[in-house]
């Protein structure tokens, strides 16, 4: 084992994810080439518990904790960051159908867990979704974006108005609603379109609806931004007490796992390479103070990412084992936790890229490959660190935050 690995304490996979870590690291440069996760890793992943480890016992799940699937999310990110990044959002996601379809929705979800299907939630900018209501059916048409996973899903989420019949057009308030829609469908059409520089199997596509039904039996109220609030209500029936906790924030302290198995992941192969070359301008890379001082600020940052998200899941973990209902302020700190780790992460990437200058910039370098799937993390919309700044300032100030 060497120092780097004994420093970073990075030598030991998840226990769930141990099992296919070599599937998922053996084809992640051909995932990375042609923008598909290959089908016997899909396939492995769905007969894996690492399907259901985000789903409490009422639903026949593990019931793992925040911190465990940090764990496992970060071990497959070193692998693997496509892969990673559609199971993080397939488990951020049921944590999510869970907290908004409730109890009343038991059996659906509890199905979903049996069969180990996969979720996705398509709703990013440039979505239009419309639904009209005939007899007992909500009919949706139009389209929806993001929907990362979405090629390997069998599920995904949809948010939409319910027009006011009198006059067609919402009502005062709008009747939001928030549903499961079958992907097998025949009205639907899952459309390549995802062009990012990184995570490029990560399936990040266009979902389009075209006459899709979906009983109005599996619809619940949409409280859209103000979700969290509305699951902090103690009147407000969950299927298990973890489901109070918002999966935003625990998206983000997730997300920070994954930046910090790539950047120690990128970091030990920059070690070795250090190490195995010979000379760089007639001189021994290890002979210099250059190489020295970025190894050793990179490590810096990866092992102080690593604490804070570490400590931002303990935190949640603690609050869910006591039964304590979450606070604002819980949800900004784990925001704000993930922002830091980010933060410090991106400072090692930096520190490592002077290393190796621009051999790391080839495509045949895995560091290029490394820092391309980096780069989505710190930017991504639930932890980008302008979006959660501005909600803890205004927050240490009195001021409203205005609703995310």
């Amino acid at each position: 084992m060497s120092f780097a690995q004994t420093f970073l304490r990075s030598n030991q996979p998840g226990r769930h994810a141990a099992e296919v870590l070599p599937m998922v690291a053996a084809q992640a440069e051909a995932a990375d080439r042609t923008r598909t996760i290959a089908p016997e890793t899909i396939a492995a992943l769905k007969s894996s518990g690492l399907m259901v480890l985000s789903a409490s016992k009422e639903l026949g799940g593990l019931e793992e904790s925040v911190s465990v699937i940090a764990g496992e999310l970060e071990s497959l990110a070193a692998a693997c960051a496509s892969t990673a990044w559609c199971l993080w959002n397939h488990l951020c996601v049921f944590h999510l159908f869970c907290g908004a379809l409730g109890p009343a929705h038991i059996d659906f979800l509890s199905g979903i867990a049996a069969r180990h299907e996969w979720v996705c939630f398509p709703a990013g900018a440039g979505s239009s979704l419309h639904a009209r209501v005939d007899s007992e059916q909500v009919i949706l048409d139009g389209v929806t974006s993001f929907g990362s996973g979405s090629r390997y899903a069998e599920w995904a989420g949809c948010a939409f108005l319910i027009p006011d019949p009198a006059t067609g057009r919402a009502g005062s308030p709008p009747d939001l609603r928030f549903s499961v829609v079958d992907l097998r469908d025949h009205g639907v059409k899952i459309e390549p379109t995802w062009d990012g520089s990184g995570l490029r199997a990560s399936s990040t596509d266009d979902v389009r609806y075209e006459n899709v039904a979906v009983p109005l039996s599996r619809c619940a109220p949409w409280w859209a931004a103000d979700r969290a609030g509305k699951l902090r209500d103690p009147d407000c029936d969950v299927i298990n007490h973890r489901y109070r906790e918002d999966w935003v924030g625990l998206s983000d302290l997730w997300l920070a796992a994954m930046a910090v198995g790539i950047a120690q992941a990128a970091l030990q192969e920059t070690v070795e390479e250090v190490v195995g070359r010979k000379a760089i301008m007639g001189r021994p890379m290890t002979q210099y103070a250059g190489v020295h001082f970025n190894l050793g600020r990179a490590a810096t940052a990866v092992l102080a990412a690593k604490a804070a998200y570490a400590s931002g899941c303990a935190e949640v973990d603690e609050r869910i084992e006591a039964g304590g209902i979450p606070t604002e302020g819980d949800y900004v700190r784990q925001m704000a936790i993930s922002v830091h780790a980010l933060s410090s992460c991106e400072l090692a990437m930096g520190h490592l890229a002077k290393v190796l200058g621009g051999n790391g910039l080839r495509e045949s370098h895995i560091f290029e490959r490394r820092q391309r799937d980096f780069r989505a993390m710190p930017v991504h919309i639930n932890a980008h660190e302008d979006r959660v700044s501005e909600r803890l300032g205004r927050l240490l100030l009195g001021v409203e935050p205005a609703l995310f």
